[in-house]
């Protein structure tokens, strides 16, 4: 199955506050999205999972 686009929304802890943040990544399924999604942000600013929140995961359609 070729990779869909799907738009992951949330929260991620940076120091002492929550940042929203807006993905868009590559993908077979949501769950892979999602597990994308904490390998990103978690690479790019050092943060463990339960640092970084997910609130929806929307396909992206007609791309």
């Amino acid at each position: 199955m070729a990779d869909q686009k799907y738009e992951v929304k949330g929260d991620f802890r940076m120091g002492d506050e929550w940042r929203p943040y807006a993905k868009v990544v590559e993908a077979p399924n949501a769950a892979q999205a999602k597990e994308r999604t904490f390998a990103l942000i978690g690479s790019k600013h050092r943060l463990k999972r339960s640092y970084i929140t997910v609130q929806s995961i929307t396909l992206l359609s007609g791309e």
